[in-house]
């Protein structure tokens, strides 16, 4: 999402944070959190209703908080804009229900259509100033695509409307617009934003990062290890990577680097553990609700198939800084220094219960809308009761403004990938692109894995989470699901490759923002990022080719398949570095040692590797698994240190 520095002029946080409290009591009213009935229920007759009302509350905020000009000069343009489009909110607000009965998304009177326009072309330049070009310009193309797709050729051709039809189409159908991306925002996400928030707010960030300090401050790496807990933590409730990184990583960054930690590493560390976040459950940067609303399935199904391959991913972290820990013989913070733990739990005891509000919400009760209004209401109750934390008016007064620009920021984004919701679906697009990538496939199931994941990095470079993953799920999972493959592995796998991005150069943009805060070189910084992250690019493999990854199998099944992932992330991630944990180090100089260390590599792969039966090789479990062992065995034995090898290092280092 895009950022703005400053502060907002007080009559602006005014609208800001009123905007906030109207669009909460909306999302709340319409899940009858207040009563039986909505209380608005005179007014809000139909869903529509309560889409364009929240789209009218927010959308008119991102024309004045991100102005065309940073000039008082352009104060009056962004506001003529902003009314614009209250105007064009509120006048589909009023005609929502005869929109309705009289089919308006096919065929709509002269003057609606004209609004459509505007509201179609205002959106546009939100989706511009909130979401970054990359999606603006992905946003246009598709949303453009209906007009000529009848004119293009092979492949990519469609069938075509006017564009009085594509205009009508965008704005009054519930396929475009205000599509599944949309809604899901509408109904399910915005209380887990507000959440969010509120834990930022209260010093949520703080809380955790002083409790992993006091857990592993004073362990090898400690400083690093806390950045991975706490930058996890914060990344799974903001479910911006950058937002994250500039945040967090103002703490955990210079923490590392007094503890000896090179600037790139620092920086590369935290990228990917702010990164690691979104792909944490529970809450997943509220990515796992909008998952759930594509796959029809509970939100609990949703994060325990997460929860075993994010576990895999932070312990491939893990290994990795306690190996470069060992190797550089960088010592924990002593404990003297560090927050006490029982002091921490006691200041910020009421974060873990507001966690276990929602968490039994979500799990035992499944109430997955209401629970974070109730866990923020909770979290907001127990700060007052706290000396340390209370609030204040200007302390509140900040949090409506917070919510206020974050709930905007996201339905503007929400609003522009509908619009290729929308292009997809009045075309047919959609399905000729699945045709064409199982063409291209042919029988292969590996091809078709390796190009969903090239395709998912590159499709999603420059694009928030949530709106790669859309779009991902839209364009490419469908192909993915009808070659064969385990509707829950799918989006998964193309999540997690979807984020890559952020820690792969040329791009990684959530390196090159810790890099700025680390006083590191930028590519430097990414290029560490992505050997620390490296576990990442197998882990959506793994879970592909053993469903037992994501809770789809038996106890034993799923037990068996992660011991066995995880001692070959033991192998992969130690040899990285040049130390394993249990062995030592494998650092031997010279081409030898080189050679061996890749052989430990291939054979670390080859345990994690759960089977090879969906990509077409029949080779047992058991055969990878001792072929595995032992060319993991012969790499140790050929790369561990010599002893002349250690007394000339010994001799070195005096």
């Amino acid at each position: 999402m895009a950022s703005h520095s400053g502060t907002l002029p007080t009559p602006l946080q005014w609208v800001t944070g009123i905007a906030a409290v109207g669009s909460a009591f909306l999302a709340m009213d319409s899940l009858r959190l207040f009563a039986e009935a909505p209380l608005l229920d005179f007014v809000i007759t139909v869903q529509n209703h309560y889409y364009y009302a929240l789209m009218g509350l927010l959308l008119p905020l991102c024309f004045l908080i991100y102005p065309t000009f940073r000039s008082p000069k352009s104060y009056y343009f962004d506001s003529v804009l902003s009314l614009a489009a209250f105007s064009s909110c509120a006048f589909f607000f009023v005609n929502a229900e005869t929109m309705l009965d009289f089919g308006w998304e096919f065929l709509a009177p002269s003057y609606a259509v004209w609004v459509s326009y505007l509201l179609w072309v205002l959106i546009m330049e939100a989706v511009r100033r909130s979401g970054g070009m990359v999606l603006f310009l992905l946003v246009l193309v598709f949303s453009l695509y209906p007009i000529v797709a009848d004119k293009l050729p092979g492949p990519i051709s469609g069938m075509s409307s006017s564009l009085s039809e594509t205009a009508s189409y965008h704005v009054m159908s519930i396929e475009s617009i205000l599509g599944l991306p949309f809604r899901a925002f509408a109904q399910l996400v915005i209380g887990f934003l507000i959440f969010g928030i509120a834990l930022q707010q209260t010093g949520g960030g703080r809380f955790f990062i002083n409790l992993a300090f006091a857990v592993f401050g004073h362990v090898r790496g400690g400083s690093a290890k806390v950045a991975i807990v706490s930058s996890g933590l914060m990344g799974s409730m903001s479910g911006s990577v950058i937002t994250n990184v500039l945040t967090t990583g103002q703490m955990t960054i210079p923490a590392m680097q007094k503890n000896g930690m090179e600037k790139d590493y620092a920086a590369g560390i935290e990228a990917c553990a702010s990164t690691g976040g979104v792909l944490l459950p529970p809450i997943m940067g509220s990515t796992a609700f909008v998952m759930a609303t594509f796959l029809n399935v509970p939100y609990t199904t949703v994060a325990l198939a997460a929860a075993i391959p994010a576990f895999l991913y932070f312990f491939g972290l893990f290994i990795q800084v306690d190996a470069y820990a060992a190797r550089k013989g960088l010592v924990g913070t002593p404990k003297e220094e560090l927050p006490s733990l029982s002091t921490t739990m006691k200041q910020g005891w009421f974060y873990i219960a507001a966690f276990a509000v929602l968490i039994f919400l979500l799990v035992y009760l499944q109430r997955e809308a209401v629970a974070p209004f109730i866990a923020t209401g909770v979290l907001v109750v127990l700060n007052q009761l706290s000396t340390d934390n209370r609030w204040n008016l200007k302390q509140a007064a900040s949090f409506l403004v917070a919510t206020g620009k974050l709930l905007m920021e996201l339905l503007t984004i929400m609003a522009g990938v509908g619009l290729i919701v929308g292009a997809l679906s009045v075309t047919g697009l959609s399905g000729t692109l699945v045709n064409d990538l199982l063409y291209l496939a042919g029988d292969s199931t590996l091809l078709l894995l390796l190009m969903g994941a090239f395709s998912s990095f590159l499709l999603g470079i420059g694009m928030t989470v949530t709106a790669a993953y859309i779009f991902l799920a839209i364009v490419l999972a469908p192909a993915l699901i009808q070659g064969g493959l385990d509707p829950m592995s799918v989006h998964l796998f193309i999540l997690y490759w979807g984020m890559l991005s952020f820690i792969t150069p040329p791009v990684a943009l959530g390196a090159f923002a810790a890099a700025s805060i680390a006083g590191s070189s930028a590519l430097s910084t990414g290029f560490k990022a992505m050997r620390l992250g490296s576990i990442i690019y197998f882990i959506p493999f793994f879970f592909v080719l053993e469903p037992a990854l994501i809770m789809e199998g038996s106890l034993l099944q799923t037990l068996t398949a992660t011991l066995k992932v995880a001692i070959g992330i033991v192998l992969i991630a130690g040899t990285l570095q040049s130390y394993v944990i249990a062995i030592g180090f494998i650092d031997r100089p010279g081409s030898l040692g080189a050679a061996g260390r890749i052989l430990v590599i291939i054979g670390g792969g080859l345990i994690a590797l759960p089977t090879t039966e969906v990509i077409g090789f029949n080779v047992g479990q058991v055969t990878l698994l001792i072929v595995g062992a032992i060319t993991a065995s012969m790499g140790i034995l050929i790369s561990r240190r010599s002893i002349s090898d250690s007394v000339l290092v010994e001799t070195e280092a005096s």
